[in-house]
């Protein structure tokens, strides 16, 4: 089955009613080039940091800890979250427009929030993590341990992939008999359901309310943790200490932010409003930049992990490279 092949003004005449159209984020093909280069450039970037990290936590014993089993875990779906839609968005900047067929998009539906919706519950989990270790250090190797790290990683990655199933065999039902082109980068539920002929309010309704639950309620969960942080930080004595605690936490919250405003921006929106350019730039942040900042932020901040660097590189460039 094929996933993506190039569509010229040649063969558009034999796509059939189950393949789709996917065109670039720039119809100027001046910007082409350029946009590819750019992209490329990130995607590589985010797969360096990711693969980086996975080792450096691997090669390392001493980062062997439940933080870094959860950091672990959320680097590869960093990884697998972008792979999923940058290499088709890179394709159509280099074809201008590309094919897909059906059963692919749906695929990509399933696979894109699957992995998505995994580090948003993740998120919450290393937040949870974190709050256990600042507020209750004395009791966190009796809350927090590898087994329940790993228990805590499967339950997010398998309520992620239920809630995918579910809006991929929902989007699957709908018709495109009078609309074969997409007006997006990669197959999404809010580009499908704007092009669909069938009625669409029960996807909407889906969306809007189970959709609420997966993403809303560990996203607060995330905040609420970094609030209690927050607080004891406050109660630090040191203000050394007190702001490198707070640089670390500020740039969490950022990414997390970043992440989090982005995909609501995209998906709890009213069915009447539709701008796909806004669209494509919201997407393209919590689709390719985020993954890019996170490993940097997550761990190359992270001064345990610059440490088993510094062992595990040259220490001559180690010593000439700063995080």
């Amino acid at each position: 089955m094929r996933f993506l092949q190039r569509a010229s003004s040649s063969h558009l005449m034999n796509i059939t009613s189950k393949d789709l159209l996917l065109y670039s984020l720039s119809d100027a093909p001046s910007l082409r080039l350029p946009l590819f280069t750019f992209f490329l450039v990130i995607y590589l970037i985010t797969l360096f940091g990711n693969v980086l990290m996975l080792s450096v936590i691997a090669l390392n014993p001493r980062l062997h800890s439940p933080m870094y089993q959860l950091l672990c875990s959320f680097s590869l779906m960093d990884f697998s979250f972008s792979s999923t839609t940058v290499p088709s968005m890179l394709a159509t900047m280099l074809y201008q427009e590309t094919t897909i067929s059906f059963p692919s998009c749906i695929a990509q539906v399933f696979f894109f929030h699957a992995f998505g919706n995994s580090e948003n519950l993740l998120l919450s989990v290393m937040a949870y993590d974190r709050y256990v270790a600042i507020c209750h250090p004395l009791r966190y190797s009796a809350m927090i341990d590898g087994n329940k790290c790993v228990t805590l990683c499967g339950v997010c990655c398998t309520c992620a992939s239920l809630h995918a199933l579910l809006h991929a065999m929902v989007t699957s039902s709908l018709d495109f008999h009078h609309q074969v082109h997409i007006p997006h980068f990669f197959c999404d539920i809010p580009p499908l359901l704007e092009i669909s002929s069938s009625d669409t309010t029960f996807n909407q309704l889906l969306i809007y309310t189970e959709g609420s639950l997966v993403a809303l309620v560990p996203s607060s969960l995330t905040i609420v943790s970094y609030v209690r942080i927050t607080i004891a930080i406050l109660r630090i004595h040191s203000s050394t200490g007190r702001q490198k605690a707070f640089s670390t936490c500020a740039s969490h919250l950022m990414v997390f932010f970043l992440f989090t405003a982005s995909a609501i921006s995209m998906y709890f929106k009213p069915s009447s409003v539709s701008l796909p350019h806004k669209g494509k730039f919201v997407t393209l942040m919590y689709s390719a930049l985020t993954p890019m900042c996170n490993p940097y932020i997550y761990c190359l901040r992270n001064s345990d992990v610059k440490t088993a660097l510094r062992k595990w590189l040259p220490s001559k460039k180690m010593k000439e490279s700063k995080f």
